[in-house]
Order: structure tokens, then sequence, then C-alpha cells
């Protein structure tokens, strides 16, 4: 049985870790599968945004597969470098071409938090919760602490880290860690229509946008203004913005190529 499935939903792509029994744990298989999915994804013109969300109501992700990732007799090398599979995802989020919504169902936890931060945006069902609960194992969630430390003030950060203890969906809202609690009832319809409103946009100026956020978002202020202003430039000569300018004076919906 695969541990991801994908389904396709007009210009939103569903992906669905799909191990519930296990809380859908990043166990490697699921990591090499979840990449990969995301590649594939990548390459279909037709789908603009990315919804991931999890098997089940109990959990989004309950993080890494401890029995995998801290157990058995891989090795120390190849465990310690087994885990970088993780960061290595993080990082491809980051840069994925396409704006990624985080649909929590349920828990997210340890490593499955640190996946949900990832994502661009991120909606909770009612009952999600949220936490870091690595302290009570005697661990860290150091690689989660890239994401967490860039998203969240650092006093609210440090108390997930040291205490983990976790927070409900509405508590997660009020702090900046999502953008919006959705019932419980049909969440994953509603995360898709969600989806669905950035997924009506242009393909080409999602993408120009996205990466420009993020690369400006570790640079000074003073440099990251004349590199906003070349990517401004550089949006106004796409077909899109043209598309999009004309349609505004037509008084018409506008049709993206993504070019």
């Amino acid at each position: 049985m695969s541990t991801v499935l994908f389904q396709e939903r007009e210009k939103v792509g569903l992906i669905t870790l799909n191990r519930p029994d296990a809380r859908n744990a990043l166990s490697p298989e699921l990591l090499t599968e979840l990449k990969q999915m995301l590649i594939t994804a990548e390459t279909l013109p037709h789908v603009t945004a990315i919804v991931i969300t999890g098997s089940g109501e109990k959990a989004f992700c309950a993080g890494a597969d401890l029995g995998k990732s801290f157990g058995g007799d891989a090795g120390f090398l190849a465990m310690h470098e087994g885990r970088g599979e993780i960061a290595q995802l993080f990082r491809q989020m980051t840069q994925y071409k396409k704006p990624i919504i985080g649909a929590a169902n349920g828990a997210a936890l340890a490593g499955g938090l640190g996946l949900i931060m990832s994502c661009d945006m991120i909606v909770a069902a009612e009952r999600a919760t949220f936490g870091l609960p690595e302290v009570k194992r005697g661990l860290m969630p150091f690689m989660v602490m890239a994401v967490l430390h860039r998203q969240l003030g650092h006093k609210r950060a440090l108390e997930m880290v040291l205490t983990g203890e976790p927070i409900d969906a509405v508590k997660a809202e009020s702090w900046g860690l999502i953008n919006r609690v959705l019932p419980n009832d049909h969440f994953v319809d509603a995360a898709c229509a969600y989806a669905a409103k950035v997924a009506s946009f242009s393909p080409a100026a999602l993408r120009m946008g996205k990466q420009s956020f993020y690369t400006q978002a570790d640079m000074g202020f003073d440099q990251a203004l004349p590199y906003l202003q070349d990517q401004l430039t550089l949006t106004t000569l796409s077909e899109d913005a043209m598309e999009g300018i004309q349609a505004f004076f037509q008084k018409r919906d506008p049709v993206w190529t993504g070019k």
C-alpha cells in the first residue's frame, strides 16, 4: 500500500500522508514517496496549488518514526544521514514553485509540526493540535527549530520547545502559527476550497512571488528593497501580467497561461 496518495481537484493537487495506523509517522518510505510526489505534482501544468493532509482524524503527522529513525541496526552514520532526509524535505518545500497549503486534520507533532510549518499557509481542523514533545523523550526538535524560529516569536517558540506541551488550533491561530481554523466536518473539502482561491491566480505570479518572499526573508532591509524592485519589473514582463491588466480594463476574468 502506498504511504502517500494523490488526487487532483481541478487546479488543486491533494497529497495525503497514508499511514493512519502509525499516525502518519515519517518513515523512510513515506519521506521518499512524499518528495517524489511533490516533484511529480510540480510538473503538472493544470495543478496550480498543493494541499498536504493526513489520513484519518487523529493525526496529520506524529513526526519521525521512532523505531526506524532512532533504533534498528542500520548503523550510526546511516541513521544520521537518514535523518537528513527530513531536512531535505523542508528545503524542497520552501524552494517549491507552487504554493503549498498544509491541512492539519489532527495532531501535528515533532517532525510533523516541522512538515506542516514548511507549507506556505496552514489551515487546521478544530480538533487539531500542535506540539513538540521531543523534550519528554530526552531529545530536542533540532531541525524543526530552523522552521519554527522564522515563523514564531522566540518566546513562544521556546515555550513549545522547552515544555513539550501541545497547543490547540484556536491558540495556534492566535499565535500566528496557522492561518485559519476550519470545521471538523468535511475538513478536507474545506481545505481544498481554501487552496482553490490561491490556485485561481496566475501561476507565473504565484511562482515568482513565493520565490521572492523566501529569498528576501533572509536579506537585510536595504538589500531586500532593490531585489524586490527587480522582481516587480521582471513580473511585469510576463504574459500573465499583461493578460491580467488587459482583463482589468476589459472588465473580464483573466485567462492565465503561467507564462
